[in-house]
């Protein structure tokens, strides 16, 4: 019977570093059979340990050719070898390791391309403490162990070998990979542009010096930080592409006033025309970016930029449609942000970030009562973006002025590409301007794209779960890359990504499949009907006959304030629905895996004894185990419904009905057994404007407004229309 191999001392912790090479040299005799590149991945990190520099090369070599890694990718472990070639000619020459290092790093990047050299990059930038603490950690584990088995003896190696390579080289790396970029690429970090009225436009601009005439990505963007703006000039310089990145006027070293949206799409012509005529332009330029970033360039259609030749734009907001407000309902979250945006010519994230100061302010404007508009005055500072915004309740000329609006759409020929997500509080606008596009130019080059994905996670990656949902392994998909595949196709003629297959393109969550279509409306094969029944035994229900003799009243107290302390639940998957939810409609279990696949619409029927109310319509699916997932919202100002450009108010108790009209999309597959749930509810939270339904301006509204309890009575013809694709 084979014994255990006996335990290794474990070396004192005086001269723990120093006992290091002997104890690799040690294990190395003691490396267990198995997976073969799982062995080499710890042999040559052990052999670096054990200054045995070319052994551990000849490991790194091997583990390259098992592994077989595509091409465009950069070397496994570049990192580790430059180290131990550094090492080896550190020994060879007695020159100091900073030097060896240097030289070695030279050699090795200058043997990779731009984009290759760019993803290599992100080996030699890490976080020292938490390697540290990772190392330590195994060292104070094994304080009182006389002997360590092998498996503590290889843990406690590759955590020091890890600490001890990055300890050596980070110092140096910042300033190599500069001396890199300065080899690669012409590089102008402090570039003024003049708009035609004057005012002064901050601009990075980066192209490779290899390259003459090259098509020019701009991103024109108020998020005036310089590291994410080299970042993102030189991804796209890499990529073979003049880059440029752009800052609101006011922003970086542009001395105007901030003033956000209103100047960009002119300031953005202004930035698209210089670029066009740069010695190394092709005068061809495209856009791209997300959120504000994916508005500007919208605001720069509408101003016909001639030289501006594809967009593609990401969780991208529609100014007046999605922000600062939702359906004529303005939205807390905006508050902070004009402090974050306009308090410098950088950004102020410790303002922006101070959660406890919003959510504090959210609770104590709901708890006082006071009206919307006093916002400022309970927080103790002025916010006048937020006040001006206050000014245009309605889809006014204010916000019209600021994206194409009707027959404008129909100037726009040049390709678009839009990415949005499931969870994403921009989808509103991402499929305003695709709708509007398509309607007043059917023949738009105009490409959708959506997943599970939310606001932050199409522009920084896709996580193994979003909002606590899990995506299927398709949806993680590399948008980035994905957005400069196609760049690449209607600027340099390269073929289209076949995951862009036609005009409408999605993810069906919990099938790990894409679909694509040609439109919105061919998402789904049939439409299900369901009507929102009233109460009976059992509850509210879903029902595919209508009940329109019956209804049930909703009745929401506004002088109730006890739940001023709430906050929205942070995911999407619960267990429970939030209880300002509203009244919840529970659909049968289904016999048969079921698809859900475009916009859901409806009609409500209701009357109520007020003259207007905020409404919120929501979409779950709730799994066999009990598991809520959130699908799709709508919110709209029952005021507002008819003509978001002017308010109608209500005739209080006569029956009104109102269309569910351009709504979120649902792509789902639903499993045999789940119900679909229908949350209908009155919006009655801290984390949003509250309309009292008095009929003054819900800005002006105080508690005085809400007078006796709103009263709406639902009656049983509602319906919500779900696609379904068979």
């Amino acid at each position: 019977m084979d014994q255990p191999a006996p335990r290794l001392a474990r070396p004192q912790a005086a001269d723990i570093d120093a006992a290091m090479p002997g104890l690799a040299r040690l294990a190395l005799g003691r490396l267990p059979q198995g997976d073969e590149q799982q062995l080499l991945d710890t042999r040559f990190r052990l052999q670096i340990v054990a200054g045995q520099y070319p052994q551990a090369l000849e490991s790194i070599r091997k583990l390259r050719a098992l592994r077989a890694d595509p091409r465009q990718q950069p070397p496994l472990y570049l990192q580790y070898e430059i180290y131990a070639n550094a090492k080896q000619l550190q020994q060879a020459l007695g020159i100091s390791f900073a030097d060896a290092w240097k030289q070695c790093f030279e050699t090795h990047f200058q043997r990779l391309d731009d984009p290759t050299a760019l993803k290599a990059e992100f080996a030699f930038a890490s976080n020292l403490q938490p390697l540290r603490e990772q190392r330590d950690r195994l060292i104070n584990a094994t304080d009182s162990v006389a002997a360590l088995d092998d498996e503590q003896t290889i843990a406690l190696l590759r955590a020091w070998q890890v600490h001890r390579v990055y300890a050596d080289f980070l110092p140096l790396a910042p300033q190599a990979i500069r001396e890199d970029d300065a080899r690669r690429y012409s590089i102008d970090r402090d570039i003024s542009i003049t708009t035609p009225d004057g005012a002064r436009i901050s601009v990075i601009s980066v192209h490779p010096n290899k390259a003459s005439k090259l098509p020019v990505l701009l991103t024109f963007t108020i998020y005036a930080n310089d590291d994410w703006a080299w970042s993102d000039a030189k991804t796209m310089a890499a990529h073979g592409y003049g880059s440029v990145v752009a800052y609101s006027r006011g922003k970086g070293r542009s001395p105007d006033p901030i003033r956000p949206y209103e100047h960009d799409g002119s300031d953005a012509a202004a930035v698209i025309a210089w670029a066009a005529t740069q010695p190394w332009s092709n005068g061809k330029v495209g856009m791209y970016g997300g959120s504000y970033s994916g508005f500007t360039q919208w605001a720069a259609l509408k101003q016909r930029a001639p030289a501006l030749k594809a967009i593609a734009t990401s969780a991208t907001t529609a100014p007046g449609i999605d922000v600062p407000m939702e359906g004529g309902i303005f939205l807390n979250f905006i508050y902070p942000w004009p402090f974050y945006t306009t308090n410098s010519t950088s950004l102020d994230d410790a303002t922006y970030g101070d959660n406890e100061r919003w959510n504090a302010l959210n609770s104590h404007w709901y708890r006082s009562g006071q009206a919307y508009r006093d916002l400022p005055m309970l927080d103790g500072a002025a916010n006048p973006w937020f006040e001006r915004w206050l000014q245009h309740p309605t889809y006014d000329a204010y916000w019209q002025a600021l994206i194409p609006q009707a027959r404008e759409f129909a100037d726009i020929g040049i390709p678009v590409l839009a990415t949005t997500g499931y969870f994403d509080g921009a989808q509103v606008g991402a499929l305003h301007y695709f709708r509007q596009h398509l309607k007043q130019r059917p023949d738009a080059d105009h490409t959708l794209l959506i997943g599970p994905y939310e606001h932050f996670t199409m522009q920084t990656g896709v996580p193994e779960q979003v909002q606590g949902y899990t995506p299927d392994p398709v949806a993680r998909v590399d948008l980035q890359a994905l957005r400069l595949a196609w760049f690449d196709h209607v600027l340099k003629a390269a073929a289209k990504p076949p995951l862009l297959a036609d005009r409408v393109n999605w993810q069906v969550m919990g099938s790990n499949q894409w679909r694509h279509v040609a439109s919105l409306d061919a998402m789904p094969t049939r439409q299900q009907r369901l009507y929102l029944l009233p109460a009976s035994a059992g509850g509210h229900r879903l029902a595919v006959e209508p009940a329109p003799a019956r209804s049930s009243v909703q009745r929401v107290d506004f002088r109730d304030r006890g739940d001023a302390a709430w906050q929205a639940p942070p995911n999407v998957v619960n267990r429970t629905l939030d209880p300002h939810a509203g009244l919840v409609f529970l659909g049968e279990p289904l016999a048969q895996d079921t698809e859900l696949a475009g916009a859901f619409s409806g009609t409500l029927d209701f009357s109520l004894n007020k003259q207007d109310a905020d409404i919120a319509l929501a979409i779950y699916e709730l799994t066999a185990d009990g598991t809520y997932l959130d699908l799709a919202y709508w919110l709209q100002r029952l005021s507002h419904a008819a003509d978001p450009r002017q308010r109608q108010l209500l005739a209080p108790a006569r029956r009104h009905s109102v269309r569910v009209t351009d709504t979120r999309l649902l792509g789902r597959r639903l499993a045999a057994g789940s119900r679909i749930v229908v949350t209908l509810g009155v919006i009655k939270q801290p984390d949003r404007q509250l309309n009292l339904g008095s009929g003054k301006d819900p800005s002006d509204e105080t508690l005085v407004d809400a007078a006796t309890p709103l009263e709406v009575r639902w009656y049983g013809s509602s319906h919500i229309d779900l696609p379904i694709r068979d």
